[in-house]
């Protein structure tokens, strides 16, 4: 009967001790570079965002020019105009009774291509 083989480990303490310094450096240097990549990747995704959000600066001051506040009021009227328009669209698109209206179709198909007044006022006027 074969005898069964006998496995023996030899420990080098210096090359364990460089191949855990090697382990440690490498994991290091792939962490950093993570990051770099990260870092500069995120500011692109991130930076639409920075043009949407308005700066603390900008807003209005209790004492601020009228002129100023009519202007940000006419912006906050044109965004719910903007949201109207959206939600009307989205309710013209998804109802079954506007999609066989070809006059409601006629005035999406407007606004999508050259948005004014005028087609969004027909589009709330026929698609609702």
């Amino acid at each position: 009967m074969p005898r069964p083989r006998e496995l023996k480990i030899t420990l080098k303490p210096a090359q364990l001790i460089l191949c855990i310094a090697l382990g440690l450096w490498l994991g290091a240097v792939a962490i950093a570079l993570s990051l770099w990549l990260a870092w500069r990747l995120i500011p692109e995704t991130v930076h639409p965002l920075s043009q949407v959000v308005i700066p603390p600066a900008a807003t209005p001051s209790p004492g601020a020019a009228p002129e100023q506040q009519s202007q940000m009021f006419e912006q906050y009227k044109q965004i719910l105009r903007t949201q109207e328009l959206q939600q009307a669209e989205d309710q013209a698109k998804g109802s079954v009774r506007n999609l066989s209206n070809p006059k409601c179709q006629f005035w999406l198909q407007q606004n999508r291509t050259a948005p004014t007044e005028k087609s969004r006022a027909l589009v709330l006027e026929f698609c609702n």
